[in-house]
């Protein structure tokens, strides 16, 4: 147990070190692998964790109590469990778990994977190493999961009752998985139990069951849970074939229903328009109260209780994947909406408000589904849970959906929910595919309010969320890793404030402690105002202090108005604290809200701040002395700082003030309100009117530089009687003027000279002063400055100015000045227009570009402007575009054309420009217009990217030509955003609007103005945006500088790459600026750049980064790419270090963005190499050598032993610690030496001993192995010399020309009876063969009568599918009799072959539904075991004799012969059928044979003096050499009218006497036991001999001739005869000598040696291979018509069924054609051809044919070493044929159409031209056969079809029955 022990102790110490450092450390366990499933156990609270290949037991606080392996498993998809060593596809296979449910009462957890099709386990609930059960055995009935990674699963526990007992089972809900089972809802039991066994699945009857799921639905499952008798699902799934948009559905049956008869399905809409439409996770829960009250009030789910349970499901969108959403639905809401249904379908037909509500799911039935009952029974209630004679399953049509409006829509994916209620509150938590955990209070408005505390990891939050029993923590579990999370925060609020705004339902202020908290745990909650609920709550607040403020100058007491403040006890104490001031506080009995303080002496209030008249003291209401119940601030204010608002009016600013100050004008103060102060000096609070003031001045405009005299008016000037005044401003320079009363209440000072060239006009506020006092009196007078020359630089823009201010231009001073400023008159009109400058001064030749005219004196508004011309062409003025006298703009029309004139004057373009103005004034410029033309000429680069933003420069003469804003750059229309212009122009291309990409060379286009417009000659082209692959590292410290290079293409096009990170917005975060971090890109080719990682801000969460990669205009974002947090470094622990020691440095977070490769550390100046890098380690090597410097940044020597440690992470650098080397002890050499050198001699002569003894011993071991290893090599080298001539000579031999012989076909009938009757010894009586039936001649009238009726009775559609239906149902009727059926059926029907194609049609589409509903649609075809199948075998047959005869039967032909001549070239053993020549591995003769080419000459008995030559060997049995013989004299006759070699003699005569040779005679030599077949050698037959070849008429007396026929058969039956290898006799092994036998040993033939024979006959037979593959797979000669409307025929049935993809289409067309029908002509060619084949060309055959067959399948064969040779010979071509059977497939589909009219046209020809040679009668006859077998199971089932019965179709058989059987019958 210990090493167990310290297992889980590493694990949890593992899982406390992870955790982050805060306060309160959550609980979190982190798995190994990706975590699928987590479920708890409500009474232990422990966690059961599945993850991939692995299961953990977690206690409730996450530490590992249990832990074991469940993968990987060796396991194929393919394979049926067990998976032995017999599935040679197995593989290590991950296994995901797919289900977990914990089952308490038997302390169980079932534990389902994804291995072995989905099988399960039970575990110990209280220790999962544990297993109960697991059983691989049981077969499909036990596969309950699914082993599809991507197929979801989920299950809930229920009981079942059978026979009065009540069994645990658990229900399962699946979506389609191709290797599963077809169940998407099944119930398994969890014990053995009868015939069922443990998983089982023990409910079958229901037609949800019987009709399996086909993938046209594809089914989501996301939850399932059980409430009130019912198990609901909830899952998403598709509706059909075309529409693959996915709709939510919860389903629901009664949890004991033995049939599945209850299971009713209704759609869930989550918004109005149900675009929120896939379900992803849910929850049900209780709303509470306040929900409850929401949802009933929201009117759509009628009345809702707190009690009731509510179903929270998050959606998505698939017509916007960016979002999601979630929605409410109240069970109570779903289970009426489903009684609906139900009831609508029992009672109503189906139809609710006149529309049709309800189909069946899964079934084709839907139109008669339900009942038309319109009693009022109430079936629905009578039979909750449905019956057999009930409509089944049922499903709601999409508008009765049950509809709810989310409650939150939200960015991103929202991948789990788990709801809990609060204070009658329900509070959310949404788990997101980002990471995160929100936390949503569900109110009548919904909102989120925060993030569950939890480290966002980025990975996706598992639909698994749950809550710990006492609700008070939340597991969430992301990718790996489950972390336990408290439900609120609410402590880490510190006051009401921040407590309040977290708008928590958990949360609340708890007033008389001082805490925020919830409401359980504040003492004192149930009392008023003490708890303050943070939703929808203030905290405790001042509402007014009597009095509101005091004078700094007062002391007294205050009363604080308190509405909230909470009722006290009389034990508490109350006191107030001001700043640093405190006193006690009595509160009012009656009110409790008013609390009564003493405010702090004026000493003790601290100063007035400057610019303020008053100064905030803080205040604080504490209870107890210590809580702080509220807050706020008291102003305590001070009179005489009021004057500090404004300077000039003392006396309005004192009373005027919010403190209610009064001015005393006799002191010149201000002071606190008295009222026992009184007189005519002081001024009351808010009489500003009774203020000494002046105020009104004349006049309000003073120019510049003049003395004008200003007037202005006083009051309440009395108390100031007699006393002087003076006036000033800043303006005046420090200088003051007298003031001079003119009345008794106006005044008036001469005015001052002022100065101000900084605007044109200024407002200038004048004070006045006692000039006795030096005192400041009211002044309200304000007058406006103005100066003329500022902006009115010539004379009309001086004309142009307001009158009021009266400046004119003085032309003395040439400048606009106050009018009596300027002593001459002023002129009428203002000099000459004069222009100073003209852009551009260039411009097109057409014209039509704007030109502004820059200069002075050009008129005073727009209509001055009388004419402008430009180098003499009229210029157009743009009015709306005219400045006052500087600056006209006009449009210039085209350049004037020269007349033609005799003399040769130069052309010019160039001129000045010239303006008219009112009153006939001109102006001319000094600088020339001139027009030109731009001539571009060249673009760069040449290409770029489709998405733009590339920066593309013009070059060319002239380009300057107009301004930038006249120019535009198009690029095949796409406008290029102008950069730059001038000698070039640069502009930024725009994103490609095309759809070809490269686009075509497009035309850049340059337009200057609006009538020029000049193309490039150089073409820009629009390439494929870059692409970025791969990226690599994928993460970074916020530190940045850490290499990251990305991969992709395209990247040379990019002009600027720069690496982009930016913060996505929080919610919950204030900050709204954005900010980005940006880098350029290091380096750069095409296909690989290269970034520093950016720098980012630390204080930035590195969770909300977003990192892009910005290549021109693409942005392309890492999605994967992470920042961290920098790591932190621990203080050194090991100071000192030597040149080979090794630096160890601690911390955390190293690994997280680092390798050691990248890593840097400097010791001192001097860099280390690091060796190892761990998440919390880093090793380093110390400098071999004491660096010089004590760090890196001071290069100086040091001194000093101390140096600077650094680490270097990318920009990081971080110092560790201080480091230094230690002092070495120096031994002297001369001991050093000696003490090294002695023992080193003592081991070098030691050593030198030792090995020259061992070198000895191995010499004489070399030379004797040496020995042995000659002899061998020897032997090999012979025997691989021959067999490499033996090749080479064959390879240079070529074969017999073939086409001099004719081809013999078989006529259409033999070839019928070979492919429809197999040819065998039973078959050669087959009455289909022989053609004979036994009927006596009396009967054969009445007979031919029947069967001719029976024929008709066969061509009723009805009678004949009904007729194989029945036979194919009777067990006895087997394989065999089958496909004898189909082939006499085939015969029957030749007349009418059209009626038998369709009959064909009919059948297989009732086999291929069958197969796709069994989830097995690539078997179909592929063998023959049903009566269709043979039947399409035989139609190919007969469809593509034609194509035999005209295309494909040539090649063949010459395959077989060429094949044929190879193999007789060689040996060929008689006896085992090997042969030296073959391409069959093992039936290739593997010993040496010596042998001779003879050619014989051939004398044939009876037919002249003629000789044939014929090549023979002298191996050759005296049968092999008759065979080559006949084939060579009877070339010309097919092979059935030549002689049998039995039927010949064969007689040599070498002399005078000739010699019958036969294989076995009284000369055949004896070897032991052995006999050996007689050769031509063995008679010593010589080449060039001759032989007669003579007809035996009696075999008998043949034989007697030499020996007695007894004797002859003896010689032949013996098996103790060989022909060319003799087998091994145990016997003479024994005789055997020992030597002998050794040297038998090192000879014995290495039989691989010559496979390179297969190669020589592969090489030599490979045309006539290619071109019998050529003739059958090439769709662009001929091709059948057949194949093409069968293959048509295919494809369209392909299109029917959703589960049958590209790769099963392949192979029914290859079980179809290739398989069914080319591979049976080529294993056998005398179906088709005249001729024998002999075992060893079968054999070969059989190779090509086998290779044929790989060409047509869609897998991969994976070869080695180990593979069979005849896979390996063609290998090489083996990808050749796979492509020319593709693009024989690919080229069927793209022929026009053959139309049924077309193919029964082809059809009805065959019918002519060949029924009346077939044998049909026979055939009718011997279908008949079966009729009369199975003749009462035929009438029974014809009697139940009623279009049978209307045939009358069983009276029709039981006429024939009489006729063909001689019966009586009653009809």
């Amino acid at each position: 147990m210990e090493p167990r022990w310290l297992w889980q102790f590493a694990l949890v110490a593992l899982a406390t070190v992870s955790l982050s450092p805060s306060e309160a450390k959550n609980a979190e366990f982190i798995s190994e692998n990706l975590i699928n499933n987590v479920v708890a156990s409500p009474r232990t609270g422990r966690l059961y964790a599945g993850a991939v290949n692995t299961l953990y037991q977690l206690s409730p606080n996450l530490e590992v109590e249990s832990k074991t392996d469940t993968g990987p498993k060796r396991d194929n998809k393919q394979c049926t469990p067990p998976v032995t060593d017999a599935c040679e596809e197995a593989t290590e296979t991950d296994n995901h778990n797919k289900l977990l449910l914990v089952h308490e009462t038997k302390d169980v957890l079932v534990v389902c994977g994804s291995v072995f099709r989905g099988i399960c386990s039970l575990r110990n609930l209280s220790n999962v190493e544990q297993q109960l059960y697991f059983s691989d055995t049981k077969g499909e009935k036990s596969y309950v999961a699914s082993a599809e990674d991507s197929v979801s699963v989920v299950g809930v526990m229920s009981y079942f009752t059978k026979d009065k007992d009540n069994f645990t089972v658990f229900l399962v809900g699946k979506g389609y998985g191709s290797h599963d089972s077809t169940k998407l809802i099944s119930t398994r039991i969890l014990q053995d139990y009868g015939d069922w066994v443990v998983f089982d699945s023990i409910i079958e009857a229901s037609a949800v069951q019987a009709n399996p799921f086909v993938l046209r639905y594809l089914h989501d499952f996301r939850f399932a849970f059980k409430d009130g008798g019912f198990v609901y699902f909830l899952f998403s799934r598709t509706l059909g074939i075309q529409d693959t948009k996915n709709f939510t559905f919860i389903s629901r049956m009664c949890e004991d229903d033995q049939s599945y008869y209850s299971y009713t399905e209704l759609q869930l809409n989550c918004s109005g328009t149900n675009k929120y439409n896939k379900a992803q996770a849910a929850y049900v829960a209780t709303p509470g109260k306040a929900l409850a009250e929401n949802l009933t009030k929201s009117g759509q789910y009628g009345t809702v209780s707190a009690s009731d349970k509510v179903l929270f499901v998050t959606f998505t969108s698939d017509e916007d994947p960016s979002t999601s959403a979630m929605c409410m639905y109240p069970l109570r809401s779903i289970n009426k909406r489903l009684v609906e249904i139900i009831e609508a379908c029992y009672s109503h037909g189906g139809i609710i408000y006149g529309k049709a509500a309800v189909y069946s799911p899964y079934s084709s039935k839907s139109e008669d589904l339900c009942l038309n009952n319109n009693n009022r029974d109430n079936i629905a209630d009578k039979y909750k849970c449905g019956a057999e004679f009930l409509p089944s399953p049922l499903a709601s049509r999409a508008e009765f959906a049950l509809t709810a409006e989310p409650a939150l829509v939200r960015k991103g994916h929202m991948t789990a929910v788990a709801v809990a209620v609060e204070m009658e509150h329900a509070v959310a938590f949404l788990g997101t595919a980002a990471g995160e955990v929100l936390k949503m209070h569900l109110s009548a408005h919904p909102e989120v309010y925060g993030r569950a505390l939890s480290e966002v990891t980025g990975g996706k939050v598992n639909k698994n969320m749950l809550f710990d029993s006492s609700f008070q923590h939340l597991y969430i579990t992301t990718e790996k890793k489950i972390t336990k999370i408290p439900v609120q925060a609410c402590h880490l609020k510190t006051d009401c404030h921040s407590c309040i705004t977290l708008k928590d339902p958990y949360c609340g202020w708890c007033v008389l402690e001082g805490r925020c908290t919830r409401k359980q745990e504040c003492s004192r909650s149930t009392e008023e105002n003490t708890w303050l609920w943070s939703p929808n709550q203030r905290c405790v607040q001042i509402q007014a202090f009597d009095p509101p403020s005091l004078s700094c100058k007062k002391t007294q007491q205050v009363v604080i108005n308190i509405p909230s403040l909470p009722r006290l006890r009389p034990s508490d104490t109350l006191k107030c604290v001001f700043g640093s001031f405190s006193s006690g506080a009595v509160i009012d009995v009656s009110s409790q809200v008013s609390v009564t303080c003493s405010l702090p002496s004026p000493e003790e209030i601290p100063s007035t701040p400057e610019q303020q008249d008053y100064v905030s003291v803080p205040v604080k209401v504490l209870v107890n002395n210590k809580i702080e119940v509220t807050s706020g601030e008291y102003h305590f204010y001070n009179c005489a700082a009021t004057v500090r608002k404004n300077q000039n009016s003392p006396c309005i600013a004192c009373v005027t003030s919010e403190w209610g100050c009064q001015w005393d004008a006799q002191h010149h103060s201000c002071s606190d309100n008295n009222d026992r102060v009184q007189g005519d000096h002081i001024i009351k609070k808010q009489q500003p009117g009774s203020c000494p003031q002046f105020g009104s001045p004349q006049p309000l405009l003073v120019p510049v530089g003049f003395k004008i005299p200003i007037s202005f008016q006083g009051r309440n000037l009395d108390i100031y009687r007699g006393h002087g005044f003076s006036i000033g401003t800043e303006l005046m320079k420090h200088t003051e003027e007298e003031v001079t009363q003119e009345q008794e209440s106006k005044f008036k000072f001469t005015g001052y000279e002022f100065a101000y060239d900084k605007q044109q006009e200024v407002n200038v506020s004048f004070h006045i002063k006692d000039r006795d006092t030096e005192q400041k009196i009211d002044s309200t007078l304000t007058v406006v400055l103005y100066n003329c020359s500022v902006g009115r630089e010539d004379c009309s823009l001086c004309k142009h100015a307001d009158a009021k201010y009266q400046c004119v231009w003085c032309a003395a001073s040439r400048s606009c000045v106050y009018r009596e400023l300027c002593p001459s008159p002023q002129p009428a009109q203002c000099p000459s227009p004069e222009i100073t400058d003209i852009i551009p001064r260039y411009g097109p030749l057409n014209g039509r570009i704007s030109v502004t005219i820059k200069g002075s004196n050009m008129g005073i508004n727009k209509e001055d402007i009388k004419k402008i011309t430009v180098a003499g062409v009229d210029c157009v003025h743009q009015e709306d575009r005219y400045s006052v006298s500087t600056s006209v703009v006009c449009e210039i029309g085209p350049a004037r054309r020269i007349p033609p004139s005799d003399l040769p004057v130069e052309p010019s373009n160039s001129g000045a420009v010239e303006i008219e103005v009112e009153g006939g004034r001109k102006g001319t410029s000094q600088v020339f217009f001139t027009y030109r033309d731009p001539k571009p000429a060249d673009v760069e680069p040449e290409k770029g990217p489709a998405a733009g933003g590339t920066v593309i420069t013009i070059k060319g003469k002239d380009l300057d030509t107009a301004t930038k804003d006249d120019v535009s750059v198009s690029v095949g229309g796409v406008p290029c955003d102008v950069l730059s212009f001038g000698s070039q122009i640069t502009c930024k291309t725009g994103k490609y609007r095309g759809q070809k990409v490269p686009s075509d060379p497009l035309t850049v286009t340059v337009k200057y103005g609006k009538n020029t417009t000049k193309d490039v000659p150089a073409t820009y082209q629009y390439s494929e945006n870059p692409k970025i692959t791969e990226y690599y590292p994928k993460a970074s410290f916020v530190c940045g500088g850490r290499k990251i290079t990305v991969v992709g293409n395209g990247f040379d096009l990019i002009q600027r790459a720069t690496m982009k990170v930016t913060p996505t917005a929080d919610e919950f975060s204030q900050d709204t600026a954005p900010i980005e971090f940006i880098q350029e890109a290091l380096h750069k080719n095409d296909t690989i750049l290269q970034f520093y990682s950016p720098p980012v801000i630390g204080s930035l969460d590195p969770q909300s980064l977003r990192t892009t990669v910005q290549l021109d205009n693409v942005v392309e974002e890492l999605k994967s790419f992470d920042y961290h947090s920098d790591p932190s470094f621990n203080e050194l622990v090991k100071n000192m270090i030597t040149e080979t020691s090794v630096i160890i440095v601690t911390g955390r977070g190293f690994s997280k963005a680092m390798t050691a490769k990248e890593a840097q550390a400097f010791v001192g100046d001097a860099t280390c190499h690091v060796n190892i890098l761990q998440d919390d380690k880093l090793i380093l090597d110390a400098p071999s050598s004491k660096p010089r410097a004590r760090s890196k940044r001071q290069r100086r020597e040091t001194t000093n032993d101390q140096l600077e440690l650094v680490v270097k992470f990318g920009h990081g650098e971080w110092i560790v610690g201080s480091v230094y080397y230690a002092k070495t002890d120096y031994i002297p050499l001369a001991i050093i030496i000696p003490a090294v050198l002695v023992p080193m001699l003592l081991f070098i002569a030691v050593s030198v001993y030792c090995y020259r003894r061992k070198s000895q011993q191995a010499e004489r071991e070399y030379e004797k192995v040496k020995h042995q290893l000659e002899n061998l090599e020897e032997s090999v080298r012979d025997r691989c010399k021959k067999e490499f001539t033996d090749l080479m000579i064959e390879m240079e031999d070529h074969t017999s020309d073939l086409s001099e012989a004719r081809i013999p076909f078989l006529d259409y009938k033999t070839y019928t009876d070979r492919n429809f009757f197999l040819p065998s010894k039973e078959s050669a009586n087959d009455a289909m063969i022989t053609g004979k039936l036994q009927i006596p001649e009396a009967r054969r009238a009445i007979v031919t009568q029947a069967l001719n009726q029976f024929s008709n009775l066969l061509n009723s559609k009805t009678f004949l599918i009904n007729f194989i239906h029945t036979l194919e149902s009777r067990p006895d009727f087997n394989a065999r009799s089958r496909g004898y059926f189909a082939s006499l059926l085939t015969v029957a029907l030749h007349g009418k072959l059209e009626y038998y194609t369709d009959i064909m049609r009919t059948l297989l589409l009732e086999l291929m539904d069958e197969h796709v509903q069994n989830k097995n649609p690539k078997l179909m075809l592929r063998r023959s075991e049903t009566v269709v199948e043979r039947m399409l075998c035989n139609w190919m047959s007969i469809c593509l004799y034609q194509f035999l005869r005209d295309t494909a039967g040539e090649p063949l032909y010459k395959l077989f012969k060429a094949l044929k001549h190879q193999v007789e070239k060689g040996p060929v053993d008689a006896k085992v059928k090997k042969a030296k020549y073959t391409l069959n591995d093992t039936g290739l003769l593997g010993d040496d044979v010596e042998y001779s080419v003879l050619t014989l000459q051939v004398l044939v008995h009876g037919e002249g003096p003629d000789v044939t030559p014929v090549k023979v060997l002298n191996c050759d049995t005296i049968s092999q050499v008759k065979e080559k013989i006949i084939d060579q004299v009877y070339r010309n006759l097919p092979c059935s009218q030549r002689p049998k070699v039995e039927s010949v003699a064969l007689e040599w005569r070498p002399g005078s006497t000739g010699q019958i040779l036969s294989d076995l005679d009284l000369t055949s030599q004896k070897e032991g036991r052995w006999k050996r077949l007689n050769t031509l050698a063995h008679y010593n037959v010589r080449d060039n001999a001759t032989l007669v070849l003579s007809r035996v008429l009696h075999t008998q007396s043949f034989h007697q001739h030499q020996d007695s026929y007894e004797e002859k058969n003896a010689l032949l039956e013996d098996d103790n005869t060989f022909h060319l290898v003799r087998p091994t006799d145990e016997i003479d092994e024994v005789k055997s000598k020992r030597g002998s036998m050794k040297v038998k040993a090192m000879t014995k033939a290495i039989t691989e040696i010559y496979l390179t024979r297969l190669l020589s006959v592969k090489g030599t037979l490979q045309q006539f291979v290619d071109d019998f593959f050529r003739s059958v797979l090439c769709s662009s000669s001929v091709v059948p018509p057949a194949v093409k409307y069968f293959f048509d025929f295919l494809d369209e049935q392909a299109l029917r069924h959703d589960n049958v993809d590209d790769e099963t289409l392949h192979i029914w067309k290859t079980n179809s054609l290739p398989l069914r029908f080319w591979v049976n002509i080529l294993r056998n060619p005398h179906f088709i051809f005249d001729v024998h084949v002999t075992e060893v060309v079968e054999a070969s055959l059989h190779v090509i044919s086998q290779t044929f067959m790989d060409a047509c399948t869609k897998t991969e064969h994976k070869l080695s070493r180990e593979s069979p040779s005849n896979k390996l010979l063609y290998a090489k071509e083996i990808s050749t044929y796979k492509k020319m059977v593709d693009d024989y497939y690919k080229g069927i589909r793209q022929m026009v159409p053959v139309s049924d009219q077309d193919m029964n046209t082809h059809l009805a020809e065959v019918s002519r031209q060949h029924t009346d040679k077939l044998n049909t009668q026979v055939a009718l006859h011997q279908l008949y056969q079966y009729a009369s077998k199975y003749y009462d199971v035929i009438i029974q089932s014809l009697d139940d079809d009623p279009a049978a019965q209307n045939k009358q179709l069983t009276l029709r058989l039981q006429q024939i029955a009489a006729a063909l059987e001689n019966k009586v019958t009653d009809l």
